[in-house]
């Protein structure tokens, strides 16, 4: 009970490193999601999120209209933007060093991989939570 595999998101949803980075933002937008686990012919290659893409986006300054913006990122492929290392956990992770780890490093969420390496799933700070009531609940 007190491991990653109880309360990550099982089967994230995932975008292919060749989408752009518009169906990566709609995608986002669609699912209500902030992290996409970025896949390359079914290996899990990197991870794309809101923060990284807004980053990368140009800014309000530029002298880009909304249409030659749209067009770049409909041009920029998810790959180019993506963090290819990003932080991972195994689903027998116990919930504090995963804690941990978001806290360490300052992230937003997990990485779930197998002994292969291939995504299980995801764990986010809202997953976290969920735990943390749960917990407090079952204490009362």
């Amino acid at each position: 009970m007190n491991t990653v595999e109880k309360w990550m998101t099982k089967n994230p949803i995932t975008i292919e490193e060749d989408a752009s980075i518009i169906e990566a933002i709609h995608l986002m937008k669609e699912k209500g999601i902030r992290r996409l686990p970025v896949m390359a012919r079914g290996a899990f290659v990197g991870l794309i999120t809101e923060r990284m893409i807004k980053d990368y986006t140009p800014g309000k300054a530029t002298s880009l209209d909304t249409w030659e913006v749209h067009y770049l990122l409909s041009k920029t492929a998810v790959k180019e933007v993506m963090n290819p290392n990003p932080h991972t956990v195994t689903p027998d992770t116990d919930l504090a060093t995963a804690a941990q780890s978001i806290l360490d490093h300052k992230l937003y969420g997990l990485c779930v991989v197998d002994a292969k390496g291939q995504l299980v799933g995801i764990m986010s700070v809202g997953d976290m939570l969920k735990a943390v009531v749960e917990f407090a609940k079952a204490r009362e």
